[in-house]
């Protein structure tokens, strides 16, 4: 084979086209924050399903050696590097032993079957804090008696709920410009110490062909959030939820920019936790400040349409 490229002149004039758009994919990798989100909010689409660019690495591979094309050959480097360095460290186990607390997180969907079920495989996972989404409010009772064997205090704030086994106090709605209830913030008294424990569900996002990218009410409540969390006194937060967002989207910097993801600290793997049939993003959050993350892993599905996630933190 390589007898057939050292005879051909036309590896370097081959192959062009290709070589154009594994440019394309690197700049878009590389220049994604300057992709505005003024027309359909295009750059915050980009961002969440950013890591989904790889794929068209393999492909441009496979069709340069088909075309036996050097030039995009030597082009697809630069996308390759520029993925690597976004998206590699991943890829790499980082999970240590130990830790002072477990916490969970679930968007468990209205229209979930087994509310019952669902909440018992959820706590199954060892969770000493574990917070829940999208409780409806016909079904808040079957959560409540399933969890009640596991956790002595919970405290439930419209469609938002946590569950804790130790005491909890200064509960409070926290309003992320919706109308009705789906955040809340309280004070949990771990055996280390007290910890700020946020339970967010942020507004859904849609793809429209007439409007783009539809997050802007999203948005707002992710500002407002991030206000709340800059406002807390305690040292120690916990952010547990659904923010219908990654954290490469830049319309959540005023969260994410004051807090730290457990995934992408000591996860394994992207952890994508939406939709659960196929996941293809992490929209469901765990991020702290001024705790150490330890562990960030994917629980196995229940009936929702997300994935419940978990993570290990020490003081």
């Amino acid at each position: 084979m390589l007898d057939r490229w050292r005879g051909d002149p036309g590896i370097w004039r081959r192959g062009i086209v290709l070589a154009a758009f594994a440019l394309l994919v690197a700049l878009l990798m590389i220049l994604h924050a300057q992709i505005p989100n003024r027309v359909g909010n295009l750059g915050s689409l980009t961002e969440t399903f950013l890591p989904w660019l790889g794929l068209f690495i393999p492909l441009i591979l496979a069709a340069a050696l088909l075309r036996r094309s050097a030039t995009a050959l030597i082009t697809l480097l630069l996308p390759t590097v520029v993925w690597l360095n976004l998206f590699g460290g991943l890829l790499i186990e980082k999970s240590g032993g130990g830790g002072d607390l477990t916490v969970a997180t679930h968007n468990v969907n209205a229209k979930n079957p087994d509310p019952a079920g669902t909440a018992t495989e959820v706590a199954a996972s060892g969770a000493d804090v574990l917070a829940l989404q999208e409780l409806p409010a016909g079904q808040v009772e079957s959560y409540e008696q399933a969890l009640a064997g596991t956790y002595k205090y919970h405290a439930i704030q419209g469609t938002v709920g946590l569950w804790s086994k130790y005491p909890m106090s200064g509960t409070k709605a926290v309003d992320i410009k919706l109308g009705w209830d789906r955040a809340m913030r309280s004070t949990v008294a771990t055996p280390r110490g007290a910890i700020a424990v946020f339970v967010a569900h942020m507004p859904s996002v849609r793809v429209k062909v007439n409007a783009g990218f539809t997050a802007n009410q999203r948005d707002k409540s992710a500002d407002a959030l991030g206000e709340a969390i800059s406002d807390e006194a305690l040292d120690k937060v916990v952010l547990l939820g659904d923010l219908n967002g990654t954290m490469n989207d830049r319309s959540l910097n005023a969260v994410t920019a004051q807090m730290r993801s457990t995934q992408g600290a000591v996860g394994d793997g992207f952890g994508f936790s939406w939709p659960a049939s196929f996941p293809m993003a992490r929209i469901d959050q765990i991020m702290v400040r001024g705790i150490e993350p330890v562990a960030s892993w994917t629980l196995p599905r229940t009936d929702s349409d997300h994935l419940p996630i978990a993570a290990r933190v020490k003081f």
